[in-house]
């Protein structure tokens, strides 16, 4: 049965909203998950919250009643609570229905398959959570196999990060390595190493692209060092035809990822 929590001096009230404290998401190795869409997501894909808050106006929803039934069978907590403590957690005056608290979750480069996707997104120390959150969404919407980070990149556990991601980081697999160990494993296989650089000629829309395509994208500000660079089998760049000379990290990304996805179902 479901547990009723009404103070805001309740301990795991506390616990889950320090969840949204780095250090204190690393020591406890959860994170916070937000909103029906994102967490019906997740049960779809057999990933399901240790805690489950939800508002006593939404018990009676359908998708909050299954994902309150399973999270209990699976041994987790089910929790009926307050819009404002609701508020508290998520650290938003208008909060969603539901609010979950995951165990992280850890993929490796060993645990990947290069063969299971023509496309592969990397990204070399993305620093904005909502640029990380917009990736997934991108490699989601484009079939990707899974996005690499390299480097010393923002934690794709953070609130900010899940809430961008739209439900992307539980469909989409999210691998940490560094550049020698990515590189080392990446030519083991079959594998083009495309960078997005402002130091080419070479347009996006002319360049060709083999399966599987691992698209890297450099820092938000600092783009890729040049030791990356050499390393790419190809160099492209997106023109600019106004003031600015760039675009948007994640926006970038997108443009590439639909682009290597056309030529692939053009075969």
């Amino acid at each position: 049965m479901p547990r009723e929590i009404t103070a805001f001096s309740n301990p795991l009230v506390k616990h889950v909203r320090d969840l949204r404290d780095k250090r204190h998401r690393r020591e406890a190795r959860q994170f916070l998950a937000e909103g029906l869409r994102i967490l019906t997501e997740a049960r779809e894909t057999g990933r399901l919250p240790r805690t489950l808050f939800y508002a006593a106006a939404s018990a009676d929803h359908p998708l909050v009643h299954a994902l309150s039934i399973d999270v209990e069978a699976n041994g987790g907590q089910s929790i009926q609570t307050t819009p404002d403590i609701l508020s508290k957690l998520s650290g938003k005056d208008n909060p969603q229905a539901v609010v979950g608290v995951f165990d992280e979750f850890e993929v490796t480069l060993a645990d990947l398959d290069r063969h299971s996707a023509g496309i592969w997104l990397v990204a070399e120390r993305l620093r904005d959570p909502g640029n990380l959150g917009t990736i997934l969404r991108t490699g989601d919407a484009v079939g990707a196999g899974g996005l690499i980070l390299i480097g010393e990149s923002v934690d794709h556990f953070s609130v900010e990060a899940v809430r961008a991601s739209m439900g992307a980081l539980f469909t989409v697999p999210v691998v940490r390595a560094g550049w020698d160990e990515f590189l080392s494993w990446l030519r083991e296989g079959p594998g083009q190493l495309v960078g997005l650089s402002l130091d080419t000629s070479d347009d996006y829309r002319t360049a060709r692209y083999a399966a599987p395509t691992f698209l890297l994208t450099g820092n938000e500000a600092q783009g890729m060092p040049a030791d990356y660079a050499e390393a790419c089998d190809l160099l492209v760049k997106i023109p600019m035809l106004g003031k600015a000379d760039s675009l948007n990290a994640a926006v970038a990304t997108a443009v590439m990822a639909y682009e290597v996805l056309a030529q692939q179902q053009r075969g």
